[in-house]
């Protein structure tokens, strides 16, 4: 996949997309399980004493970019865009936070943003995937991984490519060159976010929200096992609990 390099727009076309209202209920965003809030730190289960658990601690959250975030050491974002004292909080902070050290589609590396699709199975068909994009690295397509899905409100106005038919180069199936020089003036320049079809599945629609503060209501809802076994394709079933 092709990531800008630089933060220069190439000269592109200066019109941008033009906005639309955003009422999304319920819209769901599928996080691996590893990343789900515990009852308790796995640190808990490695360090034998009080003294030793407190140095893990320190240790972590110097490594992790959401603490980080909160203490105004990431380019960009600080705490004052992050949310506090509402459930999930560190979910929606850690999408902003933790950005691919390459970017996303709509984000570059120093912050990150807030996909959801408007219903469940276009998330199943992105996250399926960029996993065996993943995999296919190996050519082995053998593996299990298990989602949440994280469901949220968006009531904004966004920038809308849908049926953009001049803005074709922001959905690229192969690079997201274009598609993050535009996310980057749009930020500057103040946007909410991009509201955009699915590119991995035909008849779905996404969004990409650039501000915490907008990712409401954020509840957590079904757990989904992804089974690799032996093709691009998995096999995609609820987990009960």
């Amino acid at each position: 996949m092709k990531r800008a390099k630089s933060k220069s727009h190439g000269g592109r076309a200066s019109a941008l997309p033009s906005v639309s209202l955003v009422a999304w209920k319920n819209s769901s965003r599928l996080i691996p399980s590893k990343y789900s809030i515990p009852d308790e730190s796995v640190l808990t289960n490695v360090a034998p004493d009080q003294e030793l658990l407190d140095t893990a601690f320190e240790l972590d959250n110097l490594t992790n970019d959401r603490l980080r975030a909160e203490q105004e050491l990431l380019p960009g974002i600080g705490p004052h865009e992050l949310v506090f004292g509402i459930p999930y909080a560190s979910v929606i902070n850690a999408a902003f936070t933790h950005a691919h050290p390459e970017g996303s589609r709509f984000n570059g590396p120093d912050r990150g943003a807030w996909y959801a699709a408007k219903h469940v199975r276009t998330a199943m068909e992105e996250v399926a995937y960029h996993q065996a994009v993943a995999l296919s690295e190996t050519g082995i397509f053998e593996d299990e991984i298990t989602y949440d899905e994280y469901l949220a409100d968006f009531n904004g106005e966004f920038h809308d490519l849908r049926g953009s038919g001049g803005f074709q180069d922001y959905l690229s199936r192969d690079s997201y060159i274009a598609s993050q020089e535009l996310a980057e003036r749009l930020l500057a320049d103040g946007s909410l976010g991009i509201v955009y079809p699915s590119v991995r599945h035909a008849g779905g629609e996404c969004l990409a929200c650039f501000r915490p503060a907008l990712v409401s209501n954020v509840r957590k809802s079904t757990t989904y096992r992804f089974r690799w076994e032996g093709t691009p394709e998995p096999r995609i079933e609820p987990i009960k609990r």
